[in-house]
């Protein structure tokens, strides 16, 4: 049994089942904080985040009869952030459409990530234009494949390579400017 704050997670799952409000907050406590920063990294602003992270926790009330116990509650709960975030995206962006013969293999100096704190990381990825950070997003932090990208976005599995590659050239041009920097400095 996980005891998750002052409850069992058991106890959170069948109150918010039960629509009981002292639970349902009790969850929302517990997660909001983790859930947001996997919100803000689909988001443009911070304002996108949170309204992202209020619409998954309203899905996630509404969808809790559907947990089974199968797996972990914090991930079933982050993936209903994803695909909210991924929803989000959708209505209120277009995504760049890029031909697959334009991506370059591009590989991330592993050395150069590893000096860096995950804050400096989190923000170089959130620089990124939302199309790239998106895919990058999806493949490097949930782990999904391009196939799956293709069908969560709508786009080819051609332009999921193609924006995972953008986004790691961009990635590996923003660490490159801040070692310059560092070593000039």
């Amino acid at each position: 049994m996980r005891i998750v704050g002052r409850y069992a997670e058991s106890e959170l799952v069948e109150g918010c089942k039960n629509e009981d409000p002292r639970l349902q907050r009790a969850l929302y406590e517990q997660y909001n904080r983790l859930m947001y920063a996997v919100c803000l990294r689909y988001a443009d602003n911070s304002d996108d985040a949170q309204d992202i992270l209020q619409e998954g926790f309203i899905r996630v009330f509404r969808k809790v009869g559907t947990f089974r116990g199968q797996g972990s509650f914090e991930g079933w709960i982050r993936r209903i952030m994803v695909h909210t975030a991924i929803e989000h995206y959708r209505r209120n962006s277009r995504f760049m459409m890029v031909d697959v013969d334009e991506a370059r293999d591009v590989k991330l100096d592993a050395d150069a990530l590893t000096s860096m704190s995950r804050d400096e990381i989190i923000n170089l990825v959130n620089q990124m234009p939302v199309g790239y950070r998106t895919v990058f997003n999806l493949y490097a932090i949930e782990g999904y494949t391009h196939q799956e990208i293709s069908v969560t976005l709508n786009i080819s599995v051609g332009t999921s390579k193609s924006q995972l590659s953008r986004a790691k050239k961009i990635l590996q041009d923003k660490i490159d400017n801040l070692n310059r920097r560092a070593i000039q400095g």
